[in-house]
């Protein structure tokens, strides 16, 4: 048994909302609570609702830019920069601007619906 996994096949999460994400090791992919990590692409105009995630979210921008509303105060990342965001802060992200965004986002423990408080 090899003491390494290369992930070739990434779970791709169903979404509704023209957003890509590819889970390549977590909850979905090899049933990881500790720790996922996931590329995405979030497209033009796109948002998530506000949300309180039981979860640290460490977010690396490759391409384009990204906004966070985060206790009320707008951050916007562009590429090469990054963020971590404490769990249990109200959040929401979002792509109002007209390129896409391409990012990493890494969750501890791992992403989880049940963990993501969103405000519907």
């Amino acid at each position: 048994m090899k003491n390494y996994k290369i992930q070739k096949t990434p779970f791709v999460v169903p979404t509704t909302d023209g957003k890509l994400i590819e889970e390549h090791f977590g909850k979905a992919t090899d049933g990881n609570d500790a720790i996922s990590i996931a590329h995405m692409i979030a497209p033009p105009k796109w948002k998530e609702p506000f949300q309180t995630p039981e979860f640290d979210e460490f977010t690396y921008i490759i391409k384009g830019k990204k906004q966070f509303i985060i206790d009320g105060e707008e951050v916007i990342l562009k590429a090469g920069e990054s963020i971590k965001i404490n769990k249990n802060v109200r959040v929401q992200y979002s792509n109002p601007f007209d390129e896409e965004c391409e990012y990493i986002a890494i969750c501890t423990p791992a992403f989880s619906l049940d963990l993501v408080n969103r405000e519907e």
